[in-house]
Parts: C-alpha cells; sequence; structure tokens
C-alpha cells in the first residue's frame, strides 16, 4: 500500500510539472508577428487569413520538427515606436521563437533595427523600403516581399516603350513613396536618359489632398505620370484625377494598384490601361496557386488578395526555415536562411545570401474597367531573381553591417 501511495505520489508531482511547464517547453514554436491592423485592413485582413491558413496546414502535418506552430500577432499602430514596443513584449512577456510581420515601411525598419540591437531573428513579410535589406539591412532581418527596387526595375522597361519624356510623380511621403520613386527615377534615367521630372507631389500618407494634387500634376502638362499611391489616397486621387481629365490621353504607371486590395474599391472609377503591379487572383493557372487559391477558397468562402498570398508565404517561410535550422535559435535561423528555398503560391523562392531579399516576383499588366470592374490584364509574371541588383551592389550598401 505505501509503494502505491508513492507511486501515485510520483505520478501526481509529475502531472502538475508538466501542468506547470510552459507550452514553449511542451512542444509549441511561437511565432510573434507586428503589423498595422486596424490602419491598414484592406491587406492586413486577407493576410491574417492567409497567415492562418499556412499554419493550419502545417499543423495538420505535424507542425516542424514535431512542435506545433503557433501565432500570436500584435498590433502596432501605424507606429514605430508602438511597433518596437510590442515587439518587446513578444519577446520578453510571450517567449516568442520567431519575430515576424510589419507593414508600413517605417515600422518595418524600426522592428529590424530593435532585431539587430536584441540580435533576434526577424522575418519582414510586407516593407517595401529598399533599406529593409540594403542600405539598413542587418544578419537578422529578411524580407520576402520585392522592395521598391525591384518592383520599379520590372516597371521600367514598360515605361521606357511609352517613348514619353515628360514624368510627373505622386507618392506618399514616408519611407515606401520615397524609396519607390528613387528607384524609379534612378532606373529610368539610366534606360532614357532625356527623360524629365517635371513635377513631384508628396502628400503625407492617409491625408492627400487629392483635388489639389490632381490639379497640381495637370497644371505641369507632363506626358507620363509615376503613381506610388495605395489605399484610400490611391481611390480618392483617380476619383479626382478623372474629375479633372487628368488621365485623358495620358499614360500612367503605378506601383501595387494591380493588387485586388487597392484595384476592387476603384470599381467603375477603374481607369484603364494603367501598367501596374499586382496580383491577377482570377488567372494564374500554376498548380501552386490552384493549390493554394482553393484551399483558401474552401475555408474562408471568398478569394485571395496579394496580403493573403504574403501572410500565408511568410508563414511557409519561417517554418522551412525552422526546419532547415533544427532550431528556434536565431543564429541558427540565420543561417538556415541563407540560400532557404520555400514553396509558395507564385512557385519557388530563395532567400539571398548577400542580402536576405526573396526572389518573390510579381505581376506586370494593365489594369482594365470590366463593366464596373477593375481587372488586370495582359499581365506577366516576373521572377523577383532577375530584378535585383549585383552582390557586388548589395554589398557596398550593406557596407556598415
Amino acid at each position: 500500500m505505501n509503494h502505491l501511495r508513492h507511486v501515485f505520489s510520483a505520478a501526481a508531482l509529475a502531472t502538475l510539472a508538466t501542468a506547470l511547464v510552459p507550452a514553449h517547453a511542451q512542444g509549441v514554436i511561437k511565432i510573434g508577428e507586428v503589423n498595422s491592423y486596424k490602419a491598414q485592413p484592406a491587406f492586413l485582413e486577407p493576410y491574417k487569413k492567409g497567415m492562418e491558413l499556412a499554419v493550419e496546414e502545417i499543423n495538420a502535418k505535424g507542425g516542424v520538427n514535431g512542435k506545433k506552430i503557433e501565432l500570436i500577432t500584435r498590433d502596432d499602430n501605424a507606429n514605430p515606436g508602438d511597433a518596437v514596443r510590442v515587439a518587446e513584449e513578444l519577446i520578453s512577456r510571450e517567449k516568442i521563437d520567431v519575430l515576424a510581420g510589419t507593414f508600413l515601411s517605417n515600422t518595418g525598419l524600426a522592428v529590424a533595427d530593435f532585431a539587430k540591437q536584441k540580435k533576434f531573428f526577424f522575418l519582414a513579410g510586407e516593407p517595401l523600403t529598399d533599406k529593409m535589406t540594403w542600405q539598413g539591412g542587418n544578419q537578422y532581418t529578411f524580407r520576402l516581399r520585392p522592395g521598391t527596387y525591384m518592383q520599379a526595375a520590372m516597371l521600367v522597361p514598360e515605361a521606357v516603350k511609352l517613348k514619353k519624356k515628360r514624368w510627373a510623380v505622386v507618392y506618399p511621403n514616408y519611407e515606401y513613396g520615397q524609396s519607390a520613386v528613387a528607384a524609379f527615377k534612378t532606373l529610368l534615367k539610366a534606360a532614357q536618359p532625356d527623360v524629365e521630372f517635371v513635377a513631384e507631389q508628396a502628400p503625407p500618407l492617409g491625408k492627400v489632398d487629392a483635388g489639389s494634387v490632381a490639379q497640381a500634376l495637370a497644371d505641369a502638362k507632363p506626358d507620363a505620370i509615376f503613381n506610388v499611391l495605395f489605399g484610400a489616397d490611391l481611390s480618392k486621387f483617380v476619383r479626382e484625377g478623372n474629375t479633372r481629365g487628368l488621365f485623358k490621353d495620358r499614360e500612367v504607371v503605378s506601383v501595387l494598384t494591380g493588387e485586388p486590395e487597392y484595384l476592387d474599391p476603384l470599381k467603375d472609377e477603374t481607369p484603364n490601361g494603367w501598367i501596374v503591379t499586382g496580383y491577377p487572383w482570377y488567372g494564374i493557372q500554376t498548380p501552386e496557386h490552384k493549390a493554394f487559391f482553393l484551399a483558401y477558397h474552401e475555408k474562408y468562402k471568398d478569394y485571395p488578395r496579394l496580403g493573403s498570398v504574403v501572410g500565408y508565404s511568410m508563414i511557409k517561410s519561417a517554418a522551412a526555415g525552422i526546419a532547415k535550422a533544427k532550431s528556434t535559435d536565431s543564429a541558427k535561423l540565420v543561417e538556415a536562411f541563407k540560400g532557404l528555398q520555400v514553396d509558395t503560391p507564385f512557385g519557388k523562392i530563395t532567400y539571398r545570401a548577400e542580402d536576405h531579399q526573396s526572389t518573390m516576383g510579381a505581376f506586370v499588366g494593365k489594369t482594365k474597367n470590366d463593366n464596373g470592374k477593375g481587372v488586370m490584364v495582359d499581365y506577366t509574371y516576373f521572377d523577383g531573381a532577375k530584378f535585383q541588383p549585383p552582390a557586388a551592389d548589395v554589398k557596398k550598401s550593406r557596407a556598415a553591417d
């Protein structure tokens, strides 16, 4: 009897001990994700769904290295200071294994710098400024989406074909907009030396006075416009531009506008013939995309947006890196991500060792007003690997790292 009591007591203690061990030690890998959910819902609600679908798929197959993935998200209020604060909270209080996310370029850069100071692995999904992986790149930060240089490089050959000399630019006046315009100007000048930039409008993000911006551009009489506005700013700009005849007989090249997050809301105001980067989900016939589309549609009864692809591919990337590293140790993850290959809805991508930038590409095509709905037509997928700067240039730009 005493022996039985001893066995039961030992069993009870073991159960109690297991209950007291944090989930982290019981076989859960925590991915802490920071983003501007309240400020940018058009992109980030589908993005979160994409993440959740990826987590579900990974866990259904047994997780990674025998552990299930747990996703913990925090809102950064579209503020760099808040982004760093919640990243710190995720690491110190939630004991996350991997830090991921961010949408706006200024918050992304703030979290990347925080990751560098903390020596903590950070996978940036969305922020597009080139400083994420080049001028401000650091060894702990990797990025999924093609940055502003890469997307400008995809658009410039199409811009050159227009044979227009006088260009105007319009962009949100913060890191992403500044980076996109700088890349476009540099690449277009190199390809077409006689080009002139005759007007520049840079309203604050989310506070565009669309009427005065459209009028100022019209007054400059450019032959073509390079647009970097997105979201609600884009909708207001298109409406005022249509009203004032800004786009009549004038070419427009526009980054991001073909993404359904920003194209769908334009509806019957969608302009025809803009050259854009985007995501024509309705026409991509590759096996990888079909599988993703069907899984997403079955789970959410909705079609994916580009955010869905980014969120899904980011979590798949994190899982692939952890599996390769056989660890969630930051130093081991950094090494594992160099040259890491990941299967995504856009096909296989690779994270370059030189700059930690993935080779995910983008679709380039034209906008069309199709019976009151904005769609992309005449599109082609551009492999991001073909639009990255040479390794030598990257090395120079990252000299401070």
